[in-house]
């Protein structure tokens, strides 16, 4: 009952109160965006969501379109610098997920949505990671977030979706402030967040 059905109508109802509690920091956040980094304020991409099924994701912008003398874009950590990573670190930048929460796209918690580009990479037990909605902090993310290897959060991402349960969502919720709070795991030592996932890896 939980999974179907209040897991649902406790993300909505937690959505739309912490969009109007947290709307003075994400205007704030906007503003120094808009004046540090420039437009656009958001980041949106395609992301895979319940049932594989494609929605846009919402981030705060935290990387400057610096570039190289032949127009190519720097690297992800040449670009994440300054104000934009202190908003990686802080997790400020994932606050307008609070909005594809409440549109139904995402819950709370959950495996995190990850590129279109590797659903053919994986396996049928890694795939069972959309058979839940994704989440803005999930088991992988109390378990080691962007310093663990793929093989790791995405086992992590299985047994979340095997034994998805109210108990076990209160205690990922609890752990991830204690994350945020420590700063743990928000990448991989020398990257800005992690590799890419080649299905090997």
């Amino acid at each position: 009952m939980y999974r179907h059905f209040f897991k649902r109508i406790l993300d909505f109802i937690a959505a739309l109160l912490l969009i109007i509690l947290f709307s003075p920091i994400m205007l704030w956040a906007a503003w120094r965006i808009r004046r540090e980094l420039g437009s656009p304020v958001l980041f949106t991409q395609a992301r895979p969501g319940l049932n594989a099924k494609i929605f846009k994701i919402y981030k705060f912008r935290t990387m400057s379109d610096e570039r190289d003398e032949n127009g190519n874009l720097l690297p992800d950590e040449l670009r994440l610098k300054g104000f934009g990573a202190k908003l990686r670190a802080s997790s400020i930048d994932e606050l307008p997920q609070l909005f594809n929460v409440l549109k139904g796209d995402m819950s709370f918690i959950g495996p995190r949505p990850l590129l279109v580009e590797y659903l053919p990479l994986y396996s049928p037990r890694q795939a069972s990671r959309h058979s839940v909605r994704p989440g803005i902090t999930g088991l992988a993310q109390v378990n080691g977030r962007n310093d663990i290897s793929w093989a790791a959060k995405l086992e992590h991402d299985a047994i979340y979706a095997e034994n998805l349960s109210f108990l076990l969502d209160i205690k990922i919720a609890l752990l991830t402030i204690k994350k945020v709070l420590k700063k743990e795991g928000v990448s991989k030592a020398g990257m800005a967040t992690t590799e890419k996932f080649n299905g090997k890896n």
